[in-house]
């Protein structure tokens, strides 16, 4: 079945690609050749039908001239005339057969006289219709010599006899002449088919395919922006109509076109005069974004030195707490430095006023960074009275990150993970290699009651916060936002109503063997 339809739709296919030309050729040689056998059958019937008639007309003569004899000597020395006559008939005539003379009574057949080249018998079906019809018989048959037409001549000489007389000649010349009719017809069809579809060939160019390709050319030239061009086809025919039509439709364009330039002229002479406009507000609009550029700046430096400020501060009110220093206060002491530094780092951005400092790019592996990040958040831990969970898988990929400002960014992401849980919890930080998008995922997930949907667009917009307090607000996730852009990241937040909130950091890796085990120098993780 399947084969089949593959077939039709094969089929279907180079149809549908054929030509006007090839269609209209395939057509008149299907309507010529059926035209073409009908008519052979129709003319091969009627020389058929003509040349029995002849047949017929020869042996009925020669039936009613045995019947005329017949009825003046029925008897004795006629009928043995009658029998000589008979065989030598049939011994000068080469298309005779056979002629019989008999008669039936009372249902019996008697023989009469006769001569024949080939044996023969009339069948009683065929007496017994002649004599219910009461009329002469012609019926085809096949004898030893050949196929022959036979002819039962009824003649009725009394009430309970009758009379017949059969004629028996060959069909191999009628077999002939319809033989070579058939081929005489054969290539005189095939002559005329191919004179026709000669002409067909020669008048298509003149017919179809010269006026269609002015009109392509003309269409094609209209496409390509000459709206001037018309079609020149004066025929009052199918082509004429077709022309007069598209010349109007090209009319109409004409106009439309004209009309458009015109309001195209208008159109520029007022997007000028509100372009000189828009240039005088785009002096002011400048003004205003110098200032609002400055005032975000401002507030981004501000919140920028108070991460590593509120770090040392913790770190020294930690230290502070107790009486003689612990054992790792030498390591703490250098995170003071640490942070030290980056307050110079920043101290120095305020001198470039009018732009960030460029990223400083290194490779990192995430356990070093959440190594660096996650100390600098242990005393508020402590404070606020929540657990820190770290999750980091094996097998996490290199990143080329900027280490600070990845840091930045991660601080940033717990610090206000602490803010939404007043009443304690968990804050999870995990990290997981995607490989199929080549990237890593680091997540900040805690259990505070979340972020309203009506919110959730809005969080990452530069001074947006739901705090009433004083102070400079809601800045934290717009600086993740394009820390992670830097990057060439993407930041995803995930929020449900009395769940918690995760944000998703995602970092695409470096072309390196994977890490296969965590940094050994990670004590912040080992100890977690």
């Amino acid at each position: 079945m399947s084969t089949l339809w593959n077939i039709i739709t094969t089929a279907k296919y180079k149809v549908s690609n054929m030509t006007v030309r090839s269609r209209l050729m395939i057509v008149a040689v299907l309507g010529l050749a059926v035209t073409m056998a009908v008519w052979g059958w129709i003319q091969l019937r009627v020389l058929n039908e003509i040349l029995i008639e002849q047949q017929m007309n020869r042996m009925e003569e020669l039936s009613e001239t045995v019947i005329t004899y017949y009825q003046h000597f029925p008897k004795g020395k006629g009928l043995s005339v009658l029998d000589d006559t008979l065989q030598d008939h049939v011994k000068s005539d080469d298309t005779l057969a056979r002629i019989d003379l008999f008669s039936v009574v009372n249902g019996e057949v008697e023989y009469i006289v006769g001569a024949g080249r080939v044996p023969y018998e009339w069948p009683e079906n065929v007496i017994s219709a002649a004599m219910e019809k009461s009329k002469t018989q012609r019926i085809e048959l096949s004898t030893d010599a050949g196929p022959a037409l036979g002819l039962l001549y009824l003649f009725s000489s009394g009430k309970d006899t009758q009379v017949f007389v059969g004629v028996v000649v060959f069909s191999q010349s009628r077999l002939e002449i319809l033989s070579r009719a058939k081929r005489l017809l054969l290539f005189s069809t095939m002559g005329l088919l191919f004179a026709i579809l000669c002409f067909f060939a020669i008048s298509y160019r003149w017919l179809i395919g010269r006026p269609l390709r002015v009109i392509i050319n003309t269409i094609d030239e209209f496409q390509s922006g000459k709206y001037m061009k018309r079609i020149p086809i004066p025929r009052r025919d199918e082509w004429g109509q077709l022309a007069d039509h598209f010349n109007l439709m090209a009319n109409e364009i004409e106009m439309v076109l004209a009309r458009n330039q015109e309001l195209h002229r208008q159109l520029e002479e007022r997007v000028q005069e509100a372009t000189r406009k828009v240039v005088q507000l785009q002096q002011q609009v400048n003004q205003l974004q110098q200032l609002t550029a400055l005032g975000y700046l401002t507030a981004t430096l501000a919140h920028d030195l108070g991460t590593p400020l509120h770090s040392i501060a913790g770190l020294a009110k930690l230290l502070l707490e107790h009486d003689t220093l612990p054992p790792d206060a030498g390591r703490k002491l250098g995170l003071i430095v640490q942070q030290t530094q980056r307050l110079n780092t920043v101290i120095q951005n305020v001198r470039h006023a009018t732009r960030l400092p460029e990223p400083h790019f290194e490779a990192a592996t995430v356990p070093e960074l959440l190594n660096e990040t996650l100390p600098l958040v242990e005393p508020l831990m402590q404070k606020s009275g929540i657990n820190l969970i770290v999750n980091v898988d094996e097998n996490i990929p290199i990143l080329h990150v900027d280490r600070y400002r990845v840091q930045t960014a991660l601080f940033n992401l717990i610090q206000n993970a602490l803010e939404a849980m007043s009443g304690g919890g968990n804050i999870t930080v995990s990290a997981s290699a995607l490989p199929q998008n080549n990237t890593v995922a680091i997540t900040v997930q805690d259990d505070g009651p979340g972020i309203p949907p009506e919110l959730l667009t809005r969080v990452c917009e530069p001074f947006f916060s739901t705090h009433t307090d004083e102070g400079l607000r809601g800045l934290g996730l717009a600086i993740v936002q394009d820390i992670v852009k830097m990057h060439g990241g993407k930041f995803e937040i995930k929020s449900q109503s009395d769940k918690g909130t995760q944000v998703i950091l995602y970092f695409p890796v470096i072309e390196t063997p994977a890490i296969t085990a965590l940094s050994q120098d990670t004590p912040f993780l080992n100890k977690l």
